[in-house]
């Protein structure tokens, strides 16, 4: 009794303690915590602001070397960063603190408001103001780096163009030759020299012999990827060949031991460099030559496997490498050319790169190399050109397509080689460069992208087990759109738009773009799918859980479980769309405007499918006509397979489809044979001679009636006596059915009965008889001539 007591008047105590601590918590003593809260930590704005003042005057001075003006862009692309960070501080206190001034409502304009009120609403008034000054000053920050990026990128783009534009002097000109000859001998001669005194160097034959194992072996693993490489690669590929059954999986193991090609001789070079710098005789130079050499040797590898992927292609999966109207080794040594003038061209620029050398030695020593792309240019248009020629005056548009985009390409090609000469022999080197070797990167990366899609399409065939159809399927072209898209950027870096170019690009993208006062970003739209897709499967999970759990177990009949399953769907996707929108951050109020321009639209162009989507509903809910009824609409008879939201689908009995508008169903008239119950009647004429039997006709047909076993008894199927015809006796045999979908089977069950009653009765059905009166039958007599 005392433990319990004690106890009690513990608990009473530690009560007492918590009262008073939470009376002292009152609402002022929050204001230092909120105040605290408020003063988040940004971004430093003196440094920022100095940044701004250096890149504000360099901007107005109009000029500045590019790696100083890309340097200084990165900076801004940091701060820009920093600023939109910044712009989400206080999001959730200045969220709270907004519901929390439209729950106080409005200030009236005439009606006296409580002091309590007006003093609370201006407090948190103060209070959103304060929290909003540090994104307010994010936000004015971010915009001011970012139009100095702008600036910063039409600078660095007037001064690439300055560079391109630059006219020098001409490599035709006999007056450099001289000069540029010296500079180059000169610039052989050092680099024979600095070889020579490497050579003769004993602490380099010191570190030679140190390193001798070593480089020894890289060196000799190097030329043997390089040499062996590519034959181990077809080897592969040709065991791989001939274990594949089907078309699609030779294909994607075709190109994927393809790739042997160019990793193997590619790791050889590499390991030939670093041979080669371990040796110990490489100098300034050579070090620098041997630096580019993987590089330039990747061009040749490259141009290799490529031609014969054009060599060997599969025209079926890779419909745009089809040229068999022209020799296929031809175009693939042209290829092989240019990845050797390439090369070339790299080895020279890493030459000239070893000391200064003038402008017209630059232009005359690259002169050739241009020249020979140009050449190899001008001849892949031609094959283009002879490619776009049709084999025939009736092939289908997907190859007339086809050939257009070659001959397209051959055009331009040889455009392109013609060009270049001209600018290369008036002066402007820089623009030679930048127009040919963009083009042949070009046609790299296009042919590259060709490949992979049909190497896509070979995956999708082999996965599904489809040699044949894949290349028309849509996930295959999917893929290829995708591939498409990531082309674009590497096109982009070819033809001289910077790093910082596509940064800019994919920073406006991710930011995201401004209606209004809503700014939607890439993330909205992930969330946006996210949430709906989610939505979606489980709206569908719902509807298959009612279908095959719930609803059968109930007394509902089926129309009208398809008509809860249907709505059911109707109002998730509805609800998933909603909650996708408002997961993603849209703003629904601000497209009240555009949802009143919709509903003028609706009003005016799409009244037929309003009225359609309503009818479909009502439909749906009042279920005048349910799946699996016999109806006559139009003068359309058959059953009922499908109702959605705008149409219905009838199944004829000649088993075709017949999609009737809904708003047909609702506003028309229709008839439902089988609605509720599938009882129904069935009649059947009969005509007998005149002078026949009446009692004994009426009894033989209503024991035929009444023997059918899908005529019901109650009621009796009766007979009548309909009338006189002008041939015959009508009667006619009336029954109810228990299934009036066999209506036509009764019917001709009863006529096989009632013709072989009657005639063994003796009972005549009669036919229709007519007879001839001639006027003037003596005209049909032939005159005896006198």
């Amino acid at each position: 009794m005392t433990r319990r007591l004690s106890l009690l008047l513990l608990a009473l105590w530690l009560g007492l303690l918590g009262s008073v601590g939470r009376a002292q918590v009152d609402v002022p003593a929050l204001a230092p915590v909120e105040a605290a809260m408020s003063q988040v930590a940004g971004p430093d704005y003196q440094a920022w602001s100095e940044t701004a003042a250096r890149t504000e005057a360099i901007s107005e001075l109009g000029r500045g070397s590019t790696f100083a003006l890309e340097r200084l862009r990165g900076d801004l692309v940091l701060w820009r960063e920093q600023f939109l960070q910044a712009e989400s501080v206080n999001a959730g206190r200045i969220s709270t603190v907004q519901a929390q001034i439209e729950a106080l409502g409005p200030a009236p304009e005439t009606e006296a408001e409580a002091v309590e009120i007006t003093t609370r609403r201006q407090e948190l008034e103060e209070k959103l103001a304060r929290l909003q000054v540090p994104v307010r000053l994010a936000q004015e920050a971010y915009a001011h780096a970012n139009g100095l990026i702008t600036e910063i990128d039409a600078l660095i783009r007037s001064t690439r163009t300055n560079d391109l534009m630059n006219r020098g002097l001409s490599p035709l000109n006999p007056t450099i030759w001289g000069e540029a000859v010296s500079v180059l001998n000169q610039r052989a001669t050092s680099v024979y020299h600095e070889v020579r005194a490497n050579l003769t160097s004993s602490s380099r034959w010191s570190v030679f012999y140190d390193n001798i194992g070593r480089a020894g072996l890289l060196l000799l693993a190097g030329l043997v990827l390089v040499i062996r490489g590519r034959k181990w690669s077809a080897r592969l590929q040709s065991a791989m060949a001939m274990r594949t059954q089907s078309n699609a999986a030779a294909g994607v193991w075709r190109f994927t031991t393809s790739l042997l090609q160019i990793v193997l001789p590619l790791t050889g070079l590499f390991c030939i460099q670093a041979g080669l710098q371990a040796s110990g005789f490489l100098g300034v130079a050579g070090a620098r030559m041997s630096a580019v050499l993987p590089q330039a040797g990747l061009f040749v590898i490259i141009a290799r496997w490529l031609g014969d992927q054009l060599a060997t292609a599969d025209t079926e999966n890779h419909p745009f490498l089809d040229l068999h109207r022209v020799r296929r080794g031809k175009a693939s040594s042209y290829v092989l050319r240019a990845g050797w003038v390439l090369a070339i061209g790299e080895m020279v620029n890493a030459f000239l790169a070893t000391g200064e050398t003038s402008a017209a030695a630059n232009a005359l020593a690259f002169l050739p190399v241009q020249l020979l792309l140009t050449y190899v240019l001008y001849r892949l248009g031609q094959i283009l050109i002879l490619a776009a020629k049709p084999d025939t005056d009736s092939e289908g548009e997907e190859p007339r397509f086809r050939r257009r985009i070659f001959g397209l390409l051959g055009r331009v090609l040889k455009i392109i080689a013609i060009i270049g000469p001209v600018l290369a022999f008036a002066g402007y080197s820089n623009a030679t460069n930048a127009l040919i070797v963009p083009s042949v990167m070009t046609l790299v990366v296009v042919a590259v992208s060709l490949l992979l899609q049909g190497f896509v399409t070979d995956i999708y065939g082999l996965v599904t087990g489809g040699d044949e159809t894949s290349r028309d399927a849509l996930i295959p072209v999917l893929f290829g759109f995708a591939i498409t898209l990531l082309a674009i950027p590497v096109l982009a870096l070819i033809w001289g738009a910077g790093v910082q170019d596509l940064s800019e690009v994919w920073s406006r993208f991710r930011d995201g773009y401004s209606f209004g006062e809503t700014r939607i970003s890439p993330t909205d739209f992930v969330t946006f799918g996210l949430v709906f897709v989610l939505g979606y499967m489980l709206t569908r999970l719902l509807q298959g859980t009612l279908r095959s759990s719930v609803l059968p177990k109930t007394r509902i009949d089926k129309g009208g479980q398809n008509a809860i399953v249907a709505g059911v769907g109707y109002v998730g996707i509805f609800l998933a769309a909603i909650v996708a929108i408002s997961s993603a951050g849209l703003d629904l109020s601000s497209l009240a405007i555009v949802a009143g321009a919709l509903s003028v639209g609706i009003g005016f162009g799409l009244q037929n499918i309003v009225s359609n989507f309503v009818s479909g509903i009502i439909l749906l809910i009042e279920r005048p006509i349910s799946e699996g009824d016999w109806i006559e609409v139009g003068g359309q008879m058959g059953y009922v397979r499908a109702i959605s939201v705008r149409s219905t689908r009838i199944e004829t009995f000649d088993r075709t489809d017949v999609i009737v508008p809904n708003a047909d169903l609702v506003s028309g008239q229709v008839t439902n044979w089988t609605r509720g119950n599938s009882v129904g009647r069935v009649i059947v004429p009969v005509g007998v001679a005149y002078g026949s039997n009446v009692d004994k006709v009426t009894e033989i047909l209503t024991e035929i009636a009444s023997s059918n076993q899908l005529v019901v008894l109650t009621p009796p199927p009766s007979v009548l006596f309909v009338g006189f015809g002008a041939d015959s006796l009508d009667f006619e045999i009336r029954a109810i059915l228990r299934d009036v979908n066999f209506v036509m089977a009764v019917k001709s069950e009863m006529n096989h009965a009632i013709n072989a009653r009657f005639a063994a009765e003796g009972i005549e059905i009669p036919f229709a008889q007519r007879d001839l009166w001639l006027r003037n039958p003596e005209a049909l007599t032939p005159k005896t001539e006198l």
